[in-house]
Parts: C-alpha cells; structure tokens; sequence
C-alpha cells in the first residue's frame, strides 16, 4: 500500500527479469519498500544513480516523467537499450554525476535516489 492509500503499482518491466535485480533484491522488498514510502504517481522526478534501471521500472508506469541519471556511461546504455517501448516516452536516462546535474528550479516534483554513494 502507497501512503496516499492506493495499491503499490505491480513491477513489470526489464528489471524484473535481469540478473541483477534477481540477485541484489530477489524478494523486491527494496522496491515494495521504496513504493511504500514515496508516492511517485504523477510527479515528475528525478532519479540520482539509477544504474541500469532496476529501480526505475518499477515506479516509472505511475511516474509522470523520470529524469534518471547514472555516473557510468556503459550502466546508462544499457539501461536505454533495456527500456520499453511505452516508457521511453517518459523515462529518460543521462550520464552525470550528482554534483553535475543541472535542471531548471521547479522542474521535478520528487528526487529519488538509493544506493549512491
């Protein structure tokens, strides 16, 4: 359940299929936990470390729009090429660092970032 109530969104999307998500999360409790705490329906957010999306698809459906960004240019090519069809509308990954990020003031509704270092 989100915090305005309503039903956590169901995950479906290139993560629940990688390796890696298996492995770092094969539960989805980080995600179920992240859907707990955070509303991201509608808003626009942006996304601090989004490797290659394994988070990212999971509130990506309910997000208005998702500005993902990762340090490590070959984790955000892959995250583009894994991105589906229906979300590439809305989701856009760029390579950054945190402190290089740059988007106008009142651009994004909500910053998401887990696992950054």
């Amino acid at each position: 359940m989100c915090p305005n109530g309503r039903e956590a969104p169901r995950v479906a999307g290139p993560a629940t299929n990688s390796v890696v998500a298996r492995s770092v999360d094969p539960e989805g409790a980080h995600l179920a936990a992240v859907l707990r705490a955070a509303d991201f329906g509608g808003r626009r957010v942006l996304e601090v470390g989004s490797g290659e999306g394994r988070l990212t698809w999971g509130f990506a459906p309910v997000a208005a729009s998702v500005l993902a960004f990762d340090p490590d240019a070959a984790t955000v090519a892959s995250a583009r090429a894994a991105c589906s069809d229906e979300l590439r509308t809305k989701v856009r990954f760029e390579v950054a660092r945190a402190e290089e990020i740059d988007v106008p003031p009142q651009s994004v509704d909500l910053v998401f970032f887990s696992w950054s270092l």
